[in-house]
């Protein structure tokens, strides 16, 4: 069941050109549709057994990081909300799932190559609780699937920076049934 995408937020354009995108690509109806079940709007249940988390946005702070005592506004200088994320506690990683969507030249183009700065400011969150990182790309194949971001590909590889595009395999999430 798609999402109903919110009308505010995000950069000039971002209304008339991402959030749509962002918002109804949901890893909740994904888990669902997979045979997962969603209890108390995040905690992923399979067969009757808690596997992880799904939350997005502020809820990582709030919900995920402040319930194992991390106070994130003491370790970062400001508050980082990936726009999903998944915290596998089967393997304790904590998947952030980045969203980009383009129909016009902006500055998404620029953003593709800030995920090593990323990763670096959600490790120094989750160290103190010992989980692991993966920065994912979720992209949207309209825009990104096109040879002028060959090189970012090939960067993110180098760095080993997982990216899809439309849809995200609950593979890339540690999640295997």
């Amino acid at each position: 069941m798609p999402r109903n995408p919110n009308l505010s937020g995000g950069g000039a354009r971002t209304n008339e050109h991402g959030l749509h995108f962002e918002q109804t690509t949901s890893l909740n109806d994904a888990l669902i549709a997979a045979g997962f079940e969603i209890r108390d709007n995040y905690d992923v249940y399979h067969n009757g057994r808690l596997i992880g988390h799904s939350i997005n946005q502020a809820k990582f702070s709030t919900v995920f990081l402040r319930s194992r005592g991390i106070d994130d506004r003491s370790i970062n200088s400001k508050r980082w909300e990936p726009d999903e994320a998944f915290i596998n506690e089967m393997n304790h990683t904590v998947y952030i799932i980045e969203k980009k969507f383009q129909s016009i030249s902006g500055s998404v183009d620029e953003k593709l190559a800030a995920f090593p700065f990323k990763i670096w400011e959600y490790k120094k969150l989750v160290a103190p609780i010992g989980y692991d990182i993966v920065y994912i790309y979720l992209l949207s194949s309209q825009w990104f699937r096109n040879p002028k971001y060959q090189d970012y590909y090939n960067y993110m590889n180098a760095f080993k920076c997982p990216y899809y595009f439309d849809i995200l395999p609950l593979e890339a999430l540690g999640i295997f049934l």
